[in-house]
This record gives C-alpha cells, sequence and structure tokens, in this order.
C-alpha cells in the first residue's frame, strides 16, 4: 500500500511540476493578468558588461553596444573586468577614444561584487547587464527600457534566443528547455511578476537596485529584491539577445550545477518568500518553479523504486516500469552519442532533461556542504589562435 501512494504521489508531483504548473500560471494570466504601461522613452542608460578573461569575444561584444540605436549622448558603455589576467583589459583600453569605459578589479572576487562596483561610477537612470558573449538586436536598448513608463516596473528582462553553430546534442536540449522556459516567463510576467531574469540581457531603476552579495546569482535575487520593494519584474520579448549554446554536455553540466547551487542558496537566504500567506502567488511561482523543479530528481527516484517494487502487481505497472527505463536508456543513449560526435536527434531532449536533473542533484550535495561558486569561469572553447 506504501508503495502505491509514493508511486502516485511522485507522478502527481512531477505532473504538476512539469505540466500542471505551466497550466497554472497560463490560465491565471490569462484571468487575471497586470499589463504593462509602455512608452517610447529614451533615459540615460549605462550598459555594464560583466568580463573576466574574455578576449576572444569582447570585441565583438562592445562594437555590438556602440552599434546599438540609441541616443549615443544617453548610452554609457562600461566594462566590469573581474580582475581578467589575459588581453580584455587592453582591448576595452582600446575603446576608450570611443567612450567605453573599464572598470577593473584589482583582486577576483566575483561576478555580482565587479557588477555592483561599475554600477556606482555609472550615471545612468536605467542599468542594463550583460555578458560579453551576448549579442543585442539593434532596437534591444529602446524596446526594454519602454517599461520604465510604469511606474509599478523595477526590472525588465528581456528575451535570450539561443543559436548553436553545431548541429550539438546539447545545444538541441537546451533550445527545447528554454522554450518551455519562455512561455513560463512570458505567463508570470502577465501575471505580475518574473521570479529571475536571464543574466546576459536585464535592465534595472538606478532607484530600485540592490547590491546582491556575491555568492547570490544576482539574475535570480534581483527580482525578489525588486519584489520586496514592492514593484514588479517584467518580460518583454521583442528585446532580444542573442547567445551561443554551450556544445560540451561536461561545460553545460558545470554551469548547469554553479547555477542551481547559488540559486539555491539564494532561496535559503530569502525563504520568506515562499510564504504564500505572506506573498501571494509570487511564493507559488516560487515554490513550483524553483522548489519543485529542484526536488524533482528526488521524484524521479521515488517513482522508479516504488513502481520496481510493484512491478509484479499488474500489467500497468510493467508498463510503466519499462516507459521509465526505455527513457532513461534514451538518455544514456544520448549521452554515448553525444560523446561519440554523432548526431542523436530525437535523443537530444532526454539526455538534456536528464543532465538538468543530475546537475540539481550535484548541485544540491554542494549546496549541503556549504560549498559556494562567489566567481565565475566562463566556459569557452579554445579558439585556433591559442592553441590547446
Amino acid at each position: 500500500m506504501a508503495s502505491k501512494i509514493i508511486f502516485i504521489a511522485s507522478i502527481a508531483l512531477l505532473a504538476y511540476t512539469y505540466v500542471g504548473y505551466s497550466a497554472l500560471v497560463f490560465l491565471l494570466s490569462r484571468f487575471f493578468a497586470r499589463p504593462v504601461v509602455k512608452a517610447d522613452i529614451t533615459p540615460n542608460v549605462s550598459v555594464i558588461i560583466a568580463a573576466y578573461n574574455e578576449e576572444r569575444d569582447i570585441a565583438r561584444k562592445i562594437e555590438n553596444t556602440l552599434a546599438l540605436d540609441y541616443p549615443k549622448e544617453k548610452l554609457e558603455i562600461i566594462v566590469a573586468s573581474d580582475c581578467s589576467t589575459d588581453g580584455t583589459d587592453a582591448i576595452v583600453r582600446g575603446f576608450a577614444d570611443r567612450g567605453v569605459i573599464l572598470h577593473r578589479r584589482p583582486e577576483r572576487i566575483g561576478k555580482s561584487v565587479a557588477q555592483n562596483q561599475a554600477m556606482r561610477f555609472s550615471k545612468g537612470s536605467v542599468l542594463v547587464f550583460s555578458d560579453a558573449t551576448t549579442m543585442y538586436e539593434r532596437d534591444t536598448l529602446r524596446k526594454i527600457v519602454r517599461s520604465f513608463a510604469d511606474p509599478e516596473v523595477g526590472c525588465v528582462a528581456g528575451r535570450l534566443v539561443y543559436v548553436s553553430g553545431a548541429d550539438a546534442a546539447v545545444g538541441k536540449g537546451c533550445r527545447s528547455y528554454w522554450g518551455y522556459e519562455v512561455f513560463l516567463k512570458e505567463c508570470e510576467s502577465r501575471l505580475g511578476s518574473l521570479i529571475g531574469v536571464s543574466g546576459c540581457l536585464y535592465a534595472v531603476r538606478r532607484s530600485s537596485y540592490a547590491r546582491i552579495a556575491l555568492d547570490m546569482s544576482s539574475d535570480f535575487v534581483i527580482a525578489t529584491e525588486i519584489h520586496l520593494l514592492g514593484m514588479r519584474t517584467v518580460y518583454d520579448p521583442e528585446a532580444i539577445s542573442t547567445e551561443n549554446t554551450n556544445k560540451r554536455g561536461k561545460d553545460e553540466f558545470r554551469m548547469r550545477v554553479r547555477v542551481i547551487e547559488q540559486t539555491m542558496s539564494a532561496l535559503g537566504r530569502y525563504r520568506e518568500v515562499l510564504n504564500p500567506l505572506r506573498h501571494g502567488i509570487y511564493a507559488v511561482q516560487m515554490v513550483s518553479h524553483k522548489v519543485m523543479r529542484y526536488s524533482a530528481p528526488l521524484f524521479m527516484c521515488a517513482l522508479f523504486v516504488s513502481n520496481l517494487v510493484l512491478i509484479n502487481e499488474s500489467e500497468f505497472y510493467l508498463l510503466t516500469f519499462l516507459a521509465q527505463s526505455l527513457f532513461y536508456l534514451a538518455a544514456f543513449a544520448g549521452w554515448m552519442c553525444s560523446r561519440a560526435g554523432l548526431k542523436i536527434g530525437m535523443l537530444a531532449l532526454p539526455y538534456y532533461f536528464a543532465l538538468a536533473n543530475f546537475a540539481s542533484v550535484v548541485a544540491f550535495a554542494k549546496f549541503m556542504r556549504g560549498e559556494a561558486h562567489v566567481t565565475w569561469e566562463p566556459l569557452r572553447e579554445t579558439s585556433p589562435t591559442q592553441g590547446g
């Protein structure tokens, strides 16, 4: 009897995590939508680009930012170098005559601190945070600042489009996963507020910006800080940026472990927002979108083990166990093909799903051991000119 209860509960929790919540937030956003007031405004904007050893991409990023369709007299570009040890700083200094400012930290202490200190020296009433490998559409700044015409909006997240030059399994899986995340962002924004933003494109009112602790993931924490100020974080799909996906599974895995671990730390620090009696729908979103998502490996293990115990009970349990086994075999086959450099087609989704959930397990173990990722390592493939 206990095995059946665990089996049913595990299915119900997984169904809610991946299907039920998305259906719930979609329906609520349709019936209780909160429109955002937008206007073609052009406030003073400071674009802060976080960089650590980005000599391969930083010049292209700066040229992309300089070419944006935004009044030059209202645009400030700052590169926050977190004590880069390659040629990043020298390249940035080469743009000084075009108004680009280098803010270099004398010691490496992390992305959030680098951004915070650069913010102190910035002048814009709106701060736009970006990564060195993220490219913006020409009208991205004009689009992302429109929502600040609404006094309730404290932060605006832009749309990140993942691209991949190679037919990599991890790239396919990442794009599928991100498509699901974008759907949730659109619904959560219409309903009230996002619970997180993409770190490569988000804008914040200077008056609403809170300094983020150095061990926190700024793209997750900023939405909670804005919520605690009584304001909204909204999504503008017309403010577009592009980013290459990781081509190697191990790089994607390391990135996801780091992000999930930092998010778990943030959830511990901001656990007050998990209380729906005090924070309403925002708490429901946080529990559903983050807590339950990171708990999915536990539900999956419980489902598999309880199903194994029940396998001789009926044909139904035999079929569900076979279905689970085939799914995990598909994920394993996808991993093997990816390592061998083979195209895996439909295996990409189970492979990435398993990778993301295993990353949650590893991140939780690191979190429980008290490990923290304060600094960050860009996951870049070595360029041909740098050697291997």
